[in-house]
């Protein structure tokens, strides 16, 4: 990726922040969404380059975050975001807040280019750029902090009052003002139609999950995959549910997975990108050597796997044959070492000291 040089006409030893931006935009944003706005600042002024992943390695973010980070403060208007014709990032306007009321894009915004000649260097170098629109397959679903008064006018819609009804009748019992953010988070980030959240609620009711924020998660799931019609997501979750159910049997495991199961069963499906009988594999790897946090496990079986390339079946193979020889030779080692004195192997031995005094106590 190539690196963007922010930059205005003077340089400064300190950081300008509007308070505009601190009393009415800073309240609402999330830790990655700040830093990295403080961070486009600083940079800025200081006519330094940075990119996406310098900005995720100096705050521990995932690229992704900051990716997101940007999107928000776009949608935000507070900076805009500038594609070339191959819908490539090229450059960043940090726009005037103060001006921001008469001009959505004011004299006074700062424009973060990237030249031809720096992407040519860039490029020579294999540094990180933004990803194109096209490669950046995860759109911005973060969930805005709405305030009483969003909520209040969400509420004081004339469509509002049959969704909330609908979503009470499912969860039993009247919903609390997050659960009410939540609905509208699914109408204003999410675009759900009312169709497509009457079915939303339906299914994981029908699974016996009524906890919000598994709800969330499968809105979040369905929105990532593009589906936005009942009928798209009952194709969807066919599928879905019949790779899901698989995975949990495998596991021992029976019900309905929790939130957290599935996010692991997405990592393993979607980010790690492997098929079933990859993942079958760890399954039943995980039952043999563990009764107890088989998830963990089988995570920590697929994560290695995914490290070293594993595609099919053969690959696994491989592993196992080259970790079988390195035992071997090991063992071979160990036995055709020589010897040493009574002394020598004495202070080889590793002894727990803390251990054994308390076994000798309790004896």
């Amino acid at each position: 990726m190539g690196r963007l040089t922010i930059y205005k006409d003077e340089a400064s030893d300190s950081t300008v922040v509007s308070n505009l931006f601190i009393d009415e935009y800073m309240k609402d944003a999330n830790d990655a969404q700040v830093k990295v706005y403080l961070y486009l600042l600083r940079m800025m002024q200081a006519h330094q380059a940075t990119s996406v992943s310098d900005i995720a390695d100096r705050f521990n973010h995932t690229e992704k975050d900051v990716v997101r980070a940007l999107k928000y403060w776009e949608k935000q208007r507070i900076l805009d975001l500038d594609f070339d014709e191959n819908k490539t990032l090229v450059g960043i306007h940090i726009l005037d807040l103060d001006n921001l009321q008469s001009s959505r894009k004011p004299r006074g915004s700062a424009f973060v280019p990237m030249p031809a000649s720096l992407r040519e260097e860039t490029s020579s170098a294999n540094m990180a750029s933004f990803p194109s629109a096209e490669q950046d397959v995860v759109r911005s679903f973060e969930k805005p902090s709405y305030s009483a008064d969003q909520l209040r006018e969400f509420k004081d819609r004339q469509d509002t009052a049959q969704l909330l009804f609908i979503a009470e009748s499912y969860i039993g019992r009247p919903l609390t003002p997050s659960e009410m953010k939540t609905i509208l988070y699914f109408t204003d980030v999410l675009r759900f139609s009312d169709d497509l959240i009457d079915y939303l609620l339906q299914y994981c009711v029908d699974r016996g999950k009524k906890d919000f924020k598994y709800i969330e998660k499968v809105a979040v799931n369905w929105a990532e995959e593009g589906i936005t019609t009942p009928r798209q997501a009952q194709k969807a979750t066919a599928r879905y549910d019949k790779n899901v159910y698989a995975i949990m049997n495998e596991l021992g495991k029976s019900g309905s997975p929790t939130a957290k199961e599935m996010e692991y069963i997405n990592r393993w499906i979607k980010e790690y990108g492997f098929t079933s009988d990859i993942i079958f594999e760890a399954c039943q790897r995980t039952v043999l050597a563990t009764d107890r946090h088989r998830f963990e496990y089988a995570e920590g079986i697929l994560s290695s796997w995914k490290d070293q390339n594993v595609h099919m079946k053969s690959d696994i193979r491989k592993i196992d044959d080259l970790y079988q020889q390195r035992r071997k030779t090991a063992a071979a080692s160990e036995k055709n070492r020589q010897p040493g004195s009574r002394f020598n192997q004495f202070a080889q031995n590793s002894y727990d000291f803390d251990a054994l005094e308390q076994e000798l106590r309790s004896n």
